[in-house]
């Protein structure tokens, strides 16, 4: 079966750390870039950071210097380590195959999520 299970929300308060998991399975992981993508409540998705096969990450802007997105390719498993986590970080987090341009087609793959909220 083919499919992305986030997991390592929660909720934390301002500055604080959290580590998101995305454990892929039914497709060959190492041929997809992988991406976070996020919905903040009321608000469209938002593209959030990429990772290629060979382990290079890029990110959006508010959120460089403070997330770090890496890949086993080996577990077929992606982290998302986000750290000095903001209020407006607060947002459901998914799992998408494929990089940002994937993404922006509209077409691709998603996990259910998972829910990171920061409080002020």
């Amino acid at each position: 079966q083919v499919q992305l299970v986030e997991s390592g929300g929660g909720l934390v308060q301002t500055g604080e750390s959290l580590r998101l998991s995305c454990a892929a399975s039914g497709f060959s992981f190492i041929n997809w870039y992988i991406s976070w993508v996020r919905q903040a409540p009321g608000k469209g998705l938002e593209w959030v950071s990429d990772v290629d096969n060979t382990g290079t990450g890029t990110y959006i802007d508010s959120v460089k210097g403070r997330f770090t997105l890496t890949r086993d390719n080996a577990r077929n498993k992606v982290v998302l380590q986000m750290n000095n986590l903001q209020p407006e970080d607060t947002a459901r987090y998914y799992c998408v195959r494929g990089g940002r341009n994937t993404f922006l087609t509209g077409t691709y793959l998603q996990g259910p999520g998972t829910q990171v909220t920061v409080s002020s």
